[in-house]
């Protein structure tokens, strides 16, 4: 046995190295990555899994049943020859990752090219690599990581189930039963070994690639709270040479830049006493990615430096982006193109989206300076940072795991924002809309609580149609989360209550935290307040609008005890109509 097991045991290392080769390819990366593959992509499955079992087949070793030896590599095979090959283990990957028709393929291409070398096993096995495709196939699982148990598990039972093949169909039998006595215990554990390494190295791979985006992903995030300081003022000279300074400390590149549409604004690194802020545009590429909105990798040439002896060989140019308008760039240079990696221009592309967020944010916030009612949209407009960066957080570590409950959360982040930057564009809402809005935050921070939240709706359908201010009800619902609940370790409860009262719609939000003492609630929503807990700035704000909005009677009514928990109050008008000032 020891005889074949360590020649095919050394003949896996050229499985492990097409595996590594396979993961190369995008095709690949998609057929892991999605659930389906459309037919053009099953095609191409099929045939690079079919390709790898006829590799398998070529690198086996030829086995005469009438002399009993091994020999050589497996081309074409005489009438008493059979092969040990490791087959098997390209048709078992293309079932467990593909499911039937890429297993099925895979198998029949390398089925029928079996057949063709001939041999008396060359029939039976043909039929047990379309087996092999089935029986893998049984296994596939559309949403679970496959494991490496159930890889080498599989591998084995499809060389064992070979074997038997082998025994019903080959003749004569005595040949075939002195063929599976010498090659069947060998075979069956270097293709559960292989099938298992080829999963292994598959997934080390893919998992390396997935660490590295996070790291870019939480590197983004971090730099984009670092400058949100700045760049919440605006797209201004002042504020992107603090932003560049920042970004310049923490990303290995030569030098950082920014633009609006028409001049640099600042220039960190390198090459800083001839590429100054102030000056226009001068390359041809950074016009394009204005005009485009792409982003675009830029040769030494296409920066058009007027400097022979400039160090920077190449730029990376991605758009900042304000509601769909480029406003300016943000651009990393390079010494050379070999340094531009994938890596890199992930880095830059999500981090040029989440500055182009807070920009957005400025431009909310620059609208509270132009009129009262701006003023109080615009405020409510605002994103806290924090939870924009604890939500993709959150998403970032469910793509792999949970990638449908990290789908739900990304389209209620996208609902969560696109009502926060709507609210500048319109002075009333529905009830309705502002409970969708509320359930989409409360999506993502039952999420980020695990287990330790639970919300109950107690909603009169009836009562939604009423008008009310926009955003009125998630700062509240947001103040109960991080005053009310914050310091309980599990059965965080809050309760949100919506039904007809009179003339009037009464709104109620409980939470069982912790509560707040008699002097903190007197002035709680009047006035800010100052303690270590907070301001009281939400709430005083959004008690403001309620009663510039809809009058006095719509005021806020608070309740607490400490210890256990706190109740907020309000009415709207069933008319809705605002009240004048």
């Amino acid at each position: 046995m020891f005889e074949l097991l360590l020649p095919m045991l050394e003949r896996l290392g050229i499985i492990v190295t097409v595996a590594f080769i396979i993961t190369r390819f995008r095709f690949f990366r998609e057929l892991i990555d999605r659930k389906s593959l459309n037919p053009g992509q099953q095609m191409m499955a099929i045939g690079f899994f079919g390709l790898f079992g006829i590799i398998g087949t070529y690198t086996g070793i030829t086995y005469d049943t009438s002399s009993l030896e091994f020999g050589r590599w497996a081309m074409d095979l005489v009438e008493s020859e059979a092969i040990a090959n490791s087959r098997v283990i390209g048709i078992v990957a293309a079932g467990l990752f593909g499911g039937y028709r890429i297993g099925i393929g895979a198998g029949l291409i390398a089925g029928i090219h079996r057949f063709s070398l001939g041999g008396f096993t060359g029939f039976a096995c043909g039929i047990s690599a379309v087996v092999a495709g089935v029986l893998a196939g049984f296994f596939h699982k559309k949403d679970k990581p496959l494991k490496l148990k159930t890889a080498l598990l599989i591998g084995g039972l499809a060389e064992t189930l070979q074997m038997g093949i082998i025994l019903a169909v080959a003749q004569p039998f005595p040949r075939a039963w002195a063929l599976v006595q010498d090659i069947g215990l060998p075979m069956i554990i270097a293709n559960g070994v292989g099938a298992a390494l080829f999963l292994l190295i598959i997934r080390n791979v893919l998992n390396e690639e997935e660490k590295a985006g996070a790291l870019q992903a939480q590197k983004a995030l971090k730099l984009a709270e670092s400058t949100v300081a700045y760049l919440r003022k605006g797209l201004t000279k002042d504020s992107s040479q603090k932003a560049c300074q920042i970004i310049y400390d923490e990303v290995d590149v030569s030098a950082i830049s920014m633009t609006d549409q028409e001049k640099i604004l600042a220039h960190v690194g390198e090459a800083d006493d001839h590429h100054r802020s102030g000056e226009n545009i001068q390359t041809d590429a950074t016009r394009e990615v204005i005009q485009k909105g792409t982003l675009i990798v830029a040769t030494h040439d296409d920066i058009q430096c007027s400097h022979s002896d400039c160090p920077l060989g190449a730029a990376v140019i991605a758009p900042l982006k304000k509601r769909h308008e480029v406003v300016g760039t943000l651009k990393f240079y390079v010494r050379s193109e070999k340094e531009i990696s994938n890596v890199l221009l992930e880095l830059i592309q999500g981090l040029s989206a989440l500055l182009g967020q807070q920009l957005e944010i400025a431009e909310a916030e620059k609208a509270q300076e132009l009129a009262r009612e701006a003023e109080v949209r615009a405020l409510q407009a605002q994103i806290n940072p924090h939870f924009l960066f604890n939500s993709l957080n959150v998403i970032v570590s469910l793509i792999r795991t949970k990638p449908d409950r990290a789908r739900s959360l990304l389209i209620a982040l996208s609902k969560f924002f696109r009502q926060n930057l709507g609210a500048t564009t319109k002075t009333w809402t529905s009830l309705d809309e502002e409970l969708k809005h509320v359930k989409a935050y409360l999506l993502i921070e039952e999420t980020r609580f695990v287990d330790k939240l639970r919300v109950n709706y107690k909603v009169d359908d009836s009562a939604l149609s009423v008008k009310i201010a926009p955003l009125t009800l998630q700062p509240l619902v947001e103040n109960c989360i991080k005053h009310g609940i914050k310091d309980k370790e599990d059965d965080c409860e809050i309760t949100i209550q919506i039904s007809n009262f009179g003339e009037s719609v009464r709104i109620t939000l409980i939470d069982n935290g912790s509560g707040m003492t008699s002097e903190r609630l007197a002035t709680l929503g009047e006035k800010e307040v100052h303690s270590e807990k907070g301001t009281g700035l939400g709430l005083m704000n959004v008690n403001k609008r309620l009663v510039h909005m809809h009058g006095e009677q719509s005021k806020l009514h608070i309740e607490s005890t400490p210890g256990e928990g706190t109740t907020i109050s309000f009415d709207i008008p069933h008319q809705g109509k605002e009240v004048s000032a």
